[in-house]
């Protein structure tokens, strides 16, 4: 994966496990999220539609985010997208009441996970 997929800030913060630093991060720098299909390469305004994890036992939906591509499980789908600070409040915003925790390099090598109201606090923060 290109360099420019990855978030040094995030993957600092989570390798402390300091939500503080990950809140900045957040706030401050690109996050890289999987796709189920990407955008038009002629249409840059659109990022692509964002792939989230349905549990197979109870149904409820989790959004992954990554600080690298390369900590992506090969088992998502391939394709990913770098969003924006106010691309995240806004995703978030829009599915606060249908998606239940937030994973954070959910496979390592420093996982973190948290609530979509966590997420939005400390966006706004």
């Amino acid at each position: 994966m290109a360099a420019r997929f990855r978030s040094q800030a995030l993957a600092e913060a989570l390798e402390h496990q300091d939500m503080a630093a990950v809140a900045l991060a957040l706030r401050n720098g690109n996050t890289v999220v999987p796709l189920v299909k990407p955008g038009p390469r002629d249409n840059p305004l659109d990022a692509g539609e964002v792939w989230t994890y349905r549990s197979p036992e109870t149904g409820e939906l989790a959004l992954l985010l990554f600080s690298d591509a390369r900590n992506k499980p090969a088992n998502l789908p391939p394709s990913v997208g770098l969003q924006s600070p106010s691309w995240l409040r806004a995703f978030l915003g829009a599915n606060a009441e249908i998606i239940t925790t937030v994973f954070l390099d959910i496979a390592g090598p420093h996982p973190m996970q948290a609530t979509p109201a966590e997420i939005l606090r400390a966006l706004d923060a």
